[in-house]
């Protein structure tokens, strides 16, 4: 699928520098793979359809394996017809779906995202100041291994009442017995004690 949109020269500058600046940060993890302006040499099949993310990412090993792909907007390109084009394919993919948008543009693609139902793993801001840019993680959906550990403790929880009740019902048996058992040599030392004061009286 090619670009369906012209950006401003200076946003394609920018949109091509971010893209850049996360092909250095992400390759620290990952192999990465870029497609920049008219260099689209990397596409991702989603279905029937052939897509080039900004960067593709993909195991270091021989298998490369897909693990990611990535989306770098700009002002121009936050809209409707990229959601639908684009975010909503890659979304739908096995792989993580990151999106990087400037810093004011978070919130229409935070609703661009959810009318058209775009799976967006991690969904990033950045923003410019003289030659630095600075990327804030604004939301990250939660996985299905980080969903599996909050429902095991919860279950744990609910056992450890019914268990502790157990051992203390337990402990008040073995006390009881325990008190029984003292009570019982007393009752018995009592009549030997009479004993002496009969005695006294026949004298």
């Amino acid at each position: 699928m090619s670009p369906i949109l012209v950006r401003p020269v200076r946003e394609q500058l920018e949109h091509d520098r971010v893209i850049r600046l996360l092909q250095l940060r992400l390759k620290r993890k990952h192999e990465v793979a870029i497609n920049i302006g008219l260099d689209q040499t990397v596409p991702v099949k989603i279905g029937q359809v052939q897509i080039y993310p900004d960067l593709v990412l993909t195991t270091a090993d021989r298998a490369k394996k897909l693990v990611g792909t990535v989306e770098v907007e700009t002002a121009e390109s936050v809209n409707h017809l990229e959601a639908m084009a684009q975010w909503a394919h890659l979304g739908r993919a096995r792989a993580p779906f990151h999106l990087y948008v400037p810093a004011g543009c978070v919130d229409i693609a935070r609703r661009l995202a959810a009318e058209n139902q775009c799976n967006v793993a991690e969904l990033w801001s950045f923003h410019t100041i003289g030659d630095q840019t600075r990327f804030t993680l604004v939301h990250k959906a939660p996985t299905a291994e980080a969903r599996k550990p909050a429902v095991k403790p919860a279950a744990a929880a609910a056992k450890k009442p019914a268990a502790g009740k157990t051992k203390k019902a337990a402990a008040k048996r073995v006390t009881s017995a325990r008190k029984s058992a003292k009570a019982a040599p007393r009752g018995a030392a009592k009549p030997a004690a009479k004993k002496p004061a009969g005695a006294r009286k026949g004298k």
